[in-house]
């Protein structure tokens, strides 16, 4: 197995020979150890290989740091996982330029049945790193597996959540597994490891490399089912990560926020485009993406990132009147009321950044809709 390991690796890293032309081959001869034992007069006679790659096959001479790579791994118990070996991430097969090899360190299935991608920007707000660990919190459940990219924000909330609430978590990393990047992450990446585990592309000596950073967002998109954005401006990395998993047919949710934050532009965006789905609950998204088990009585649970009653969250008669929020403003006060409990008229124009005229007016419709209570002094909680 090790001389197969070996031949492995090295198919992954002759010059020229990408995922395409490296499963190309694989497809015409089987196995790598045999691709390397080709004459160059007959590689090049396979489509697209042609003289330059086949001679490049037939030059490759890094087997002796190759060794050192396995030995590596061997130390570390890191398993280098070939895109034709069953704990490969099978999502990622029908794409044919994800690798043909990873690295992973870890104990986690990464073909757990339920795979969600977390990820938004590396300064987020309160309210997103609260939305963060309630979203995982409601998804909380059997073969669920969490996904980011270990970065500085909401990467490292929804790590920290997913391990908080007993759940497994992989970070994909922009570089090797000698070295944590941030720093900081360190002690997270050694906790994730022991539940849930670190995976990468890149052999153990490369450093995390600006390019590295769009390769890796490619593989957080296409290792998921779903893709969650908690918070995003209108350009950066999430939005390259929203664009790989929109083309992989990946469902995308967006976590909606104050419509003058400039860190919820890109979400509200998304949103308003209809690119993503408006995420209110994890329990809407396991809804959405038929994750949720009927009750004895064939009802789905209801749950919401603000307590809204189950009459009112599902529609039924039963004495109230109550519908859902329609729009950002209503849902922003509503998320601001449930975080800071009761607050007055002044207060909450001043935490959504809206004028009072604006606030009085929505939180009357919302009155009418029985989600709030107006109490003496012009302050108002929801009304469950």
């Amino acid at each position: 197995m090790e001389n197969e390991r070996l031949y492995q690796l090295a198919l992954s890293r002759v010059p020229g020979i990408g995922p395409v032309f490296a499963k190309r081959l694989i497809e015409h001869l089987g196995d790598p150890e045999t691709i390397f034992r080709t004459p160059t007069t007959t590689l090049e006679k396979i489509p697209g290989i042609g003289q330059t790659r086949a001679t490049a096959i037939q030059h490759f001479k890094e087997f002796s740091i190759l060794e050192k790579e396995l030995a590596f791994c061997t130390k570390y118990t890191i398993r280098p996982l070939f895109y034709t070996d069953k704990d490969y991430p099978q999502r990622l097969l029908p794409h044919a330029d994800t690798p043909i090899l990873l690295f992973y360190k870890g104990n986690a299935d990464l073909n757990a049945q339920k795979v969600v991608s977390v990820i938004g920007t590396r300064s987020p707000t309160d309210y997103g790193k609260q939305m963060t660990d309630t979203l995982i919190r409601d998804m909380a459940g059997p073969d669920t597996l969490v996904i980011s990219g270990l970065a500085y924000g909401i990467d490292a909330a929804a790590h920290k959540a997913a391990l908080q609430h007993d759940l497994p978590t992989v970070g994909v990393l922009g570089h090797g597994l000698g070295q944590i990047y941030p720093g900081l992450n360190r002690k997270l990446a050694i906790a994730m490891a022991n539940n849930g585990g670190l995976l990468t592309e890149y052999p153990s000596g490369m450093g995390p490399e600006n390019h590295h950073f769009p390769r890796r967002n490619r593989i957080v998109a296409a290792i998921c089912d779903a893709l969650v954005v908690i918070e995003t401006g209108l350009v950066g990395g999430s939005l390259l990560t929203v664009t790989n998993a929109l083309a992989l047919n990946k469902k995308v949710f967006a976590l909606p926020g104050r419509i003058t934050d400039p860190k919820s532009a890109g979400c509200n965006s998304l949103i308003q485009t209809g690119k993503a789905s408006c995420l209110t609950s994890g329990t809407q998204l396991l809804e959405t993406m038929g994750w949720l088990p009927l009750s004895g009585n064939g009802a789905s649970r209801q749950t919401s990132l603000f307590p809204i009653s189950g009459s009112i969250a599902t529609g039924a008669a039963s004495g109230s009147a109550g519908e859902l929020p329609k729009s950002l403003e209503e849902t922003v006060l509503l998320t601001l009321l449930h975080e800071k409990g009761a607050q007055s008229l002044d207060e909450l124009a001043a935490y959504a950044d809206l004028n009072n005229y604006k606030v009085s007016a929505i939180l009357l419709n919302l009155e009418l809709s029985g989600l709030v209570v107006s109490m003496p002094g012009k302050v108002y909680k929801l009304s469950c």
